[in-house]
């Protein structure tokens, strides 16, 4: 009995510890495989991450080839704006010489007669005497609509000898349409005038005739002819005046006239004071009657003039009832060797000497 309850005990105890290593194997086991799954998690998200990196890689490729792309169009697109510049420059320049000669018809004459409207005149003058632009050109006029085409030049600061002391003004024969049956040399005679635009209306006159042995008045055979006429036209102290009566509002006038007709010196003062806004055929009718006055008083001693070199010569205009201005006085700048002092040869395609 003794014995028996000895193996019973022993075999209980087996069987306690029995079955604790199969609930601690168990446990191991439960463990083991919740392991497994969790490596098994590791692996799939190992390999999704793998196949994601190899993704990446590849976007990381493609947008290294499309930032190398766009590299490279950038510096296409560079030099194309490169390229572009220029002829944005030309195609400005196109546009302001296409305005400027729209602007240019909107003066056009055709009765060899120009009045030059000269705006911004501080803003040329300071041009001129810095020597960014020493020089600007009126807008051509012709003689009659098949005649000769012509322009004035103007020098603000003075040219050669008569810079920073005098204005310039030169006579310009440029070539036009109908050269080949017009007469060549041009020998008629150029008048300039510088208005006064006040009631005083002392306008500045000179007049020259040209050099028929110039190759200024020759038919041109480029664009334009050398240009020619008076370099000390109006002296410079003059306009550079405060309240000047040449220079209002910013504004100067020039007229140009082409003598076709030889009018006697005596009458340009009269018709020079015409009103610019008569038509021309009144003007040239009451320039007309002036003369035949005058020729009716002939007889009566007239006084001579005497026009001392680069000196002012006042002349009075005698009342005229067809003009119905009052009397007036008149300053013309007279200068010797005005024909043909600026006989040099230029560029005429530039503004700029």
């Amino acid at each position: 009995m003794d014995i028996d309850n000895g193996q019973s005990a022993s075999s209980t105890m087996m069987t306690t510890t029995s079955e604790n290593i199969s609930s601690q194997m168990q446990e191991i086991y439960e463990t083991i495989n919740i392991l497994a799954g969790g490596i098994q998690t590791l692996n799939d998200d190992t390999q999704r991450l793998s196949s994601e990196s190899i993704k990446l890689q590849s976007s990381i490729e493609s947008l290294t080839q499309d930032i190398g792309s766009l590299k490279l169009n950038v510096q296409e697109q560079s030099s194309f704006l490169d390229g572009v510049k220029p002829n944005q420059e030309i195609l400005q320049q196109d546009v302001a010489s296409l305005k400027q000669k729209i602007d240019d018809l909107q003066y056009v004459s055709y009765d060899a007669t120009l009045i030059w409207k000269i705006v911004s005149f501080n803003e040329k003058m300071t041009d001129a005497q810095s020597e960014r632009q020493t020089s600007i050109y009126s807008p051509p006029f012709y003689s009659s609509p098949t005649g000769y085409k012509m322009r004035a030049r103007l020098y603000l600061n003075g040219d050669g000898n008569a810079r920073r002391t005098h204005m310039s003004l030169f006579f310009v024969l440029m070539r036009g349409p109908n050269d080949a049956i017009l007469k060549f040399p041009f020998n008629y005679k150029v008048t300039f005038c510088l208005y006064d635009q006040t009631p005083q209306q002392r306008h500045i006159i000179d007049s020259f005739r040209p050099d028929i042995k110039s190759n200024s008045f020759q038919r041109p055979r480029s664009e334009m002819n050398i240009a020619s006429g008076i370099p000390k036209f109006f002296p410079l102290a003059m306009i550079q005046q405060e309240g000047n009566p040449y220079v209002r509002d910013d504004t100067m006038f020039i007229k140009v006239m082409v003598d076709f007709g030889d009018m006697p010196k005596t009458l340009l003062p009269y018709a020079l004071s015409l009103n610019p806004g008569l038509p021309m055929h009144i003007q040239q009718l009451l320039i007309k009657q002036e003369s035949e006055r005058k020729a009716q008083q002939q007889p009566q001693s007239q006084p001579t003039l005497i026009s001392p070199t680069n000196r002012p010569v006042t002349l009075t205009l005698p009342p005229s009832d067809e003009t119905q201005l009052p009397q007036t006085i008149f300053n013309i700048m007279t200068s010797p060797n005005t024909s043909n002092t600026n006989d040099r040869p230029r560029d005429v395609n530039n503004t700029s000497p």
